[in-house]
């Protein structure tokens, strides 16, 4: 395996939008008396996962993605209650719900009431980008567990499949990044698959503005052959190396060849095409703002502190 390239990002957390009153703030080192060996533990779990699951850096990474945009990167997106965020049609395909289980039950051998199941997601995604080729990134921890969850928050701010450009940029700029770090931070698509569902409608309703590669047009629709599909039969991969977390994605959105509309109408805006192009061009370039942008996207709008609770089960509250 490729020796990882270690990003080290400085962000002064408190400008992230933490969810305190008491000036508590994130850590790179605030579980080292605590649980030591936390890192370890998870990097050793994410790789027996890997080893049996291809597609699990994918969906841990989803899951962080998705955590973070309802109330913040809380742990959320796991309570299992009547307004759990599950319930949004837009968390269709989230999963490994039970390996952050797992982990938090392993975690609370070693290290008991200590680690909260908003740190050992972001963990999570960490290890899932590092492990499939991309750069290990240093992820300042203290995230607290959140007592709710909502599904309407859910609805609201999770993005639909059909998001443009001026949308996109307004959650990640929002969110403290720059514009590099919110095309850097799409990058994530380079792992997984996308569902025929979530794309039926662009392959057989294309808007002309979309310029999709006609090839590649035809390919969808092959990979796709009902405008009705069954829900979760079919997936398309986002790139050609969906296991590999690379700049293969911005290589070819560049060519028209997005999954999604908003890959390809991010390589033909004039705020960002020239950021596509340069990724493209230069995968270390890449690496390092979408570390930045992970860190921002992690640290941004956290409970810490008091505000929240380090959960004894990831899918419900402490009695």
């Amino acid at each position: 395996m490729e020796k990882w390239r270690i990003y080290v990002i400085t962000v002064i957390l408190g400008l992230c939008g933490a969810r305190n009153s008491e000036g508590n703030q994130l850590s790179y080192n605030y579980y080292e008396s605590s649980c030591p060996f936390l890192e370890d533990i998870v990097r050793k779990e994410m790789l027996t996962i890997f080893a049996t699951d291809v597609s699990a850096p994918a969906a841990f990474l989803r899951l962080l993605f998705h955590d973070c945009q309802v109330q913040g990167c809380d742990a959320s997106i796991l309570l299992n209650s009547k307004d759990s965020e599950m319930k949004c049609s837009k968390n269709f395909g989230i999963r490994k719900l039970e390996a952050i289980a797992r982990l938090k039950f392993i975690l609370e051998v070693a290290c008991p009431r200590q680690v909260s199941c908003a740190d050992i997601i972001a963990l999570a995604a960490r290890d899932s980008v590092a492990l499939s080729g991309g750069p290990l990134i240093q992820v300042p921890l203290g995230r607290k567990d959140s007592t709710t969850c909502n599904t309407q928050l859910a609805d609201v701010h999770l993005p639909s499949t059909t998001i443009d450009v001026d949308g996109f940029l307004r959650i990640f700029m929002g969110k403290g990044m720059n514009l590099q770090e919110s095309v850097a931070i799409l990058g994530g698509h380079t792992l997984g698959a996308g569902h025929c569902i979530n794309i039926v409608d662009r392959i057989y309703k294309p808007n002309p503005i979309d310029q999709m590669d006609p090839n590649y047009h035809l390919a969808l629709k092959l990979g796709c052959p009902s405008k009705i599909p069954i829900t979760n039969l079919t997936i398309i991969p986002n790139d050609i190396t969906p296991s590999i977390f690379d700049n293969q994605y911005y290589r070819e959105i560049s060519l028209g060849k997005g999954l999604f509309s908003i890959d390809t109408t991010l390589s033909r805006d004039p705020r960002t095409v020239t950021i596509v192009n340069q990724f493209a061009a230069d995968q270390d370039y890449f690496f390092e703002a979408f570390s930045s942008a992970f860190v921002k996207l992690s640290s941004a709008n956290v409970l810490t502190g008091n505000m929240g609770e380090v959960r004894l089960q990831c899918d419900q509250v402490n009695r």
